[in-house]
């Protein structure tokens, strides 16, 4: 699903907070919001709808969102024909989404609106740009056009109020598409969750919140679903592309298998918590794993720094002489005070993974997972390790052991 907020990420779900579920930096000035691919989409359907049933375009035209809010769009393109299924118009508005990282940002959002079979409702369908659903675990059954529920809802509405208005049934279909939207869909993680052709037509609220991150946090929450329709027993949590190279190297797991949740592991957890699979590793950084081993659960480097006392501290528990102690005190990096702990001869990466997977599995509580944490270097490497217990040896008694 696309990133109707924030990273590049497919999805767009819930705002979300200093818990390891996303946030805002700070910025001098207050950061403009934005407008969702659904938003777009029900603008553009609503004016080519108007147009169907014998009206100018609207432009600006006007749409209500969920909560109230009814703003306005100018459009940038509308159209008439003719085709097999009869009389058709279209229009297409640019998507702006604020001041946030979007990938969809600036795209050109479509609509052809036509007439379906007497008694029909509004269906939809997906046209260039718009993905397929592939896979289940998703909010769309499979074969579905990736426009998902609060769009549609939104959609559906904006076209009743038209057919009411010109003394129509509201018997239409209504085809969405996205302007180059297959490129872009390859910058999101729509593929890994079996959507195919294209993005993924979004939102819950219709408005983008800058930095919010929920289009990253939704695309975790749909991988676990998915992976749970699928019926895996085994998901890898990683924090970047090298540690997740590194859990596919180990473990030969396959790509619904492997879960995206940059610094989010909180929300990760979270989210587990609720849908619970039986194994889950992490994977990640030394440095970013040495917060989570702390009991931080957003490892963003804005949100929560590295704590060279609390390594040092780490490393005095392995036994670590004064003299050493000292110098990770005034290390530069996490990095550097691995490569300490290395060269003494100390398992720092190790300990680190057990606090780490100690404190993901206080958030997880009581929920039948069993957790591992691969810590790794910036090379990539596996350094260190933490498997889940096995029965009887503390932590969740579940646990079947990491190999």
């Amino acid at each position: 699903m696309d990133a109707d907020s924030g990273s590049e990420r497919n999805g767009g779900a819930e705002a979300n907070g200093a818990d390891g579920s996303g946030g805002t930096p700070e910025h001098a000035t207050p950061l403009r919001r934005g407008w969702t691919t659904g938003t777009c989409a029900t603008a553009a359907a609503r004016a080519a709808a108007e147009a169907l049933f014998g009206n100018d375009f609207p432009d600006p035209v006007t749409v209500t969102l969920p909560g109230g809010q009814t703003p306005a769009f100018a459009l940038a393109v509308t159209g008439r024909g003719e085709g097999p299924e009869g009389p058709w118009t279209a229009a297409g508005v640019v998507k702006d989404a604020g001041d946030d990282p979007d990938v969809t940002h600036g795209a050109l959002v479509r609509a052809r609106v036509w007439r379906g079979p007497a008694g029909s409702g509004v269906g939809f369908c997906a046209g260039p740009g718009v993905g397929t659903v592939t896979l289940p675990g998703l909010p769309l059954p499979v074969g579905e056009p990736a426009i998902n529920p609060v769009p549609r809802r939104m959609i559906a509405q904006a076209v009743g109020e038209a057919a009411a208005a010109a003394g129509q049934p509201a018997d239409l279909v209504v085809e969405i598409g996205v302007e180059n939207g297959e490129q872009l869909a390859k910058r999101t993680m729509n593929g890994r969750l079996g959507i195919l052709g294209g993005l993924s037509i979004l939102g819950t609220t219709g408005i983008v919140v800058p930095y919010s991150c929920a289009a990253w946090i939704a695309s975790i929450q749909r991988g676990v679903d998915v992976a749970r329709a699928a019926g895996l027993t085994h998901v890898a949590a990683c924090t970047g592309d090298a540690s997740e190279q590194a859990v596919v190297a180990r473990y030969g797991l396959t790509e619904q298998a492997l879960i995206d949740m940059g610094d989010f592991v909180g929300g990760t957890l979270k989210y587990l918590r609720r849908h619970p699979l039986p194994r889950l590793t992490l994977c990640g950084g030394f440095a970013k794993f040495g917060k989570l081993a702390r009991g931080l659960m957003d490892l963003h480097s804005k949100r929560n720094s590295v704590d060279l006392d609390w390594l040092a501290d780490r490393l005095a528990e392995l036994g670590a002489g004064p003299e050493l102690v000292a110098d990770a005190r005034v290390a530069n990096t996490a990095a550097q005070v691995l490569g300490m702990a290395e060269a003494a001869g100390l398992p720092l990466a190790d300990h680190v993974a057990e606090l780490a997977r100690q404190a993901a599995q206080a958030v997880l509580e009581d929920a039948p997972v069993a957790v591992e944490v691969l810590v790794t270097d910036r090379q990539g490497c596996i350094v260190g390790c933490a498997p889940s217990p096995a029965p009887g040896e503390g932590g969740d008694p579940r646990g079947a052991r990491g190999g």
